[in-house]
């Protein structure tokens, strides 16, 4: 199949080179690195009819990739949306190239810098013939059936999901579902540093610490003494243990190439998707504390906090004399 990419950065360039190992034909547009169109315009020229173009660009960019590229598109072509967009975003665009008649399909791409050898989890969302003409692409995409042993009860030839990818819905349903599968990373990533940051202070009897009237004490010393090798840790549990997982899988991997990764300052981004996420549940009335807080942890690893401690630090001086204590 013919396919027209516009982004060739970590994911986008990696995802066209598994496209033309599978055999389809990509062409390209990106303006800071070697492409097969040196423009928007030159990119629809060089794709047969109907025409599918899919971008692998930042969400704040889409808007005006898509004003740009639509002009040069006709009825019956497709653009698909393969970055992290607010499915709120692909309503919205949806009706605006509905008017051309242009198909919208947004997709939500797990797989990160890794996806060019494991493949890449495909979330869709989009009307019946758009996803249909773009399934050759996203078999190719996808991890395949080898990726994970079969669940237990399933019979017959696989099924996409069974393949990796997945026709969730209408547009805006497969930026959805990549939202909350986002949120669901933020909350196991917390789970795993809070639970190797317990591991890694379980020596703290062993520290030689002056008594301080504003810190309470440690009641048993004796009963955090224990020198525990994080890196060793990690790469047992990958082993049998029912908290296995690919993050376990990368997080064991830092922790060989770094033991305190020392290349890590610990400000932790987030991109929006967790943001979304809590949002949706709010307006739902559906609790979701753990992705909360995680979102709300990755706000303090900024500094986000400094000025509420600072508050809080104050209240303390102020009704009790308590007095910051250093270091």
């Amino acid at each position: 199949m013919q396919l027209g990419m516009v982004g060739l950065g970590r994911m986008g360039g990696n995802m066209t080179k598994r496209l033309e190992a599978a055999g389809h034909d990509v062409k390209t547009y990106d303006p800071q690195v070697d492409s097969t169109a040196s423009s928007l315009e030159e990119l629809a020229q060089q794709l047969d009819k109907p025409r599918s173009v899919w971008l692998m660009i930042p969400a704040g960019l889409v808007d005006s990739v898509v004003g740009e590229l639509a002009p040069h598109l006709e009825q019956g072509d497709t653009i698909v949306d393969g970055g992290n967009s607010y499915y709120v975003d692909d309503l919205r665009r949806q009706t605006e190239l509905r008017e051309r008649g242009i198909h919208y399909v947004d997709v939500g791409v797990s797989g990160g810098v890794w996806g060019l050898r494991r493949g890449y989890c495909l979330m869709v969302g989009g009307d019946d013939e758009a996803v249909e003409r773009l399934r050759p692409v996203f078999e190719a995409l996808a991890p395949g059936v080898d990726a994970a042993e079969r669940t237990p009860g399933r019979e017959g030839d696989p099924t996409p999901d069974e393949q990796g990818w997945l026709h969730c819905g209408q547009v805006g349903a497969g930026h959805f579902v990549k939202m909350v599968h986002n949120g669901i990373e933020y909350g196991i990533m917390q789970a795993y540093s809070e639970g190797l940051n317990v591991l890694k202070h379980a020596n703290v009897g062993s520290r030689d610490e002056a008594p301080d009237a504003e810190t309470a004490p440690l009641r048993d010393p004796d009963h955090y003494r224990y020198e525990l090798d994080l890196a060793a840790i990690t790469e047992l549990w990958r082993r049998g243990s029912v908290i296995a997982s690919w993050l376990l899988d990368l997080t064991a991997q830092a922790l060989h190439q770094s033991p305190m990764l020392d290349d890590y300052a610990g400000r932790v981004s987030d991109s929006g998707e967790g943001r979304w996420t809590v949002q949706a549940a709010v307006e739902e009335g559906v609790p979701v504390p753990v992705l909360a807080a995680s979102l709300f942890d990755r706000f303090s690893s900024r500094g986000e906090a400094e000025f509420g401690n600072r508050v809080l630090s104050a209240m303390r001086n102020a009704f009790g004399g308590h007095l910051e204590r250093s270091g």
